[in-house]
């Protein structure tokens, strides 16, 4: 039987890296199962999952030119494709990383206007640009440091 991407075979791991699983085929072709394929959840450690000598039915996913065959073993199991479809989530970020108002009453003791925080702001830049040049200066050995005017 020939080994074409969509076929469901019959397998025995045969070694397992950090990477993913190798899958011993019929005919003694070997494919490998990477860590994302090994099953629905979340795989930290592939020996977790498998261990070496087990029998798993996977399914074959694609064969490249050099004849290196990536397998699934999470889409080879019954509706496979529609729990990892299922249980993708939409990305929903956490609450504490949901956009907030501005807090002017923690920071400044009280309201503040617009104007107010603008002047701050371009307070507390203009003394960072002073300190940056400052120093800038200095590792520059005094060159456009000091200008006797």
């Amino acid at each position: 039987m020939a080994i074409e991407a969509g076929n469901v075979l019959e397998g025995i791991v045969t070694g397992i890296t950090a990477f993913g699983a190798f899958v011993e085929l019929p005919d003694k072709k070997v494919g490998l199962v990477h860590i994302s394929e090994v099953a629905n959840e979340y795989v930290k450690n592939v020996h977790d999952f498998l261990k070496v000598g087990d029998k798993t039915t996977v399914k074959v996913l694609n064969v490249d030119d050099r004849g290196k065959i990536g397998l699934s073993i999470k889409q080879a199991q019954a509706g496979g494709e529609k729990n990892a479809q299922s249980e993708r989530k939409e990305f929903r970020p956490k609450p504490e990383f949901r956009e907030r108002k501005f807090d002017t009453q923690r920071r400044t003791g009280g309201p503040s206007s617009f104007e107010d925080r603008l002047s701050r702001f371009l307070k507390e830049s203009d003394e960072r640009l002073m300190d940056l040049k400052r120093n800038t200066d200095s590792k520059r050995g005094g060159r456009g440091a000091r200008r006797a005017d």
